[in-house]
């Protein structure tokens, strides 16, 4: 069996002077798996992103990702293996205001080079059919700065951004917030189509229950962290 993509253990984790948020004995995610990750205010979802993500650092535990031990590395390094390996859709997208809404969606292979490598061609091509993918096919509005779109095309660029470059991990927290029914769904099948075609693992995290069974596995993390019930963050 191959070593999963995310494998955490005895991880336990709270901000300086604050209560626990995190208390996981245990959590993994297969490479190439497909995990729906609920996680209802509260529960410590966005704090187990960032920890990840390489984001924060933990503590206590052992966070391996892609078989690096982030509790041993430096914030540098966390940043490295996170700029080349992992695509992230934040639940606030953190777009770059001043940039088009195609350098947006090409802004990881600007700092990573492997993800540019990855590519193997025009980047902006590259992220113009990502775009497409994701229903922004407009050639204008792909020059426009993306504090100009809509919420619902600012969630969809920042989903074109975390995928360029074919990451390892796709981690999506709460993603389809802005979407309808239908817009949500067909950003879910995008999601796993583009995860298979590139082998990636997708992490999706979400507080409705009824999408699970569009994955692979689904986790509820209320039953996994001891330390529910504390507010996270």
């Amino acid at each position: 069996m191959s070593e999963p993509a995310v494998e955490i253990r005895d991880l336990r984790f709270a901000y300086d002077g604050g209560p626990p948020l995190l208390d996981l004995p245990a959590f993994s995610l297969g490479r190439g798996e497909r995990l729906f990750l609920r996680g209802p205010s509260g529960s410590g979802k966005s704090t187990l992103l960032g920890l990840i993500a390489g984001v924060l650092p933990a503590r206590s535990g052992t966070v391996n990702v892609l078989g690096h031990e982030m509790t041993k590395l430096s914030g540098a390094a966390r940043d490295k293996i996170r700029a080349d390996h992992l695509g992230v859709i934040f639940q606030m997208f953190n777009l770059v205001p001043y940039l088009s809404v195609t350098a947006n969606a090409a802004l990881p292979c600007r700092f990573s080079s492997a993800r540019r490598k990855a590519v193997g061609g025009d980047v902006s091509e590259e992220a113009a059919r990502l775009l497409a993918r994701l229903g922004l096919d407009d050639s204008a509005l792909l020059k426009r700065r993306v504090v100009d779109l809509s919420v619902g095309q600012q969630q969809r660029v920042a989903a074109a951004r975390a995928l360029i470059g074919g990451p390892e991990i796709v981690i999506a927290d709460e993603p389809t917030s802005a979407l309808d029914a239908d817009a949500r769904d067909r950003f879910i099948a995008l999601l796993s189509e583009e995860a298979e075609r590139t082998g990636a693992a997708l992490l999706f995290v979400s507080h409705d229950a009824a999408l699970a069974s569009q994955f692979d596995r689904a986790i509820d993390l209320v039953e996994i962290n001891h330390a529910v019930g504390r507010e996270a963050a």
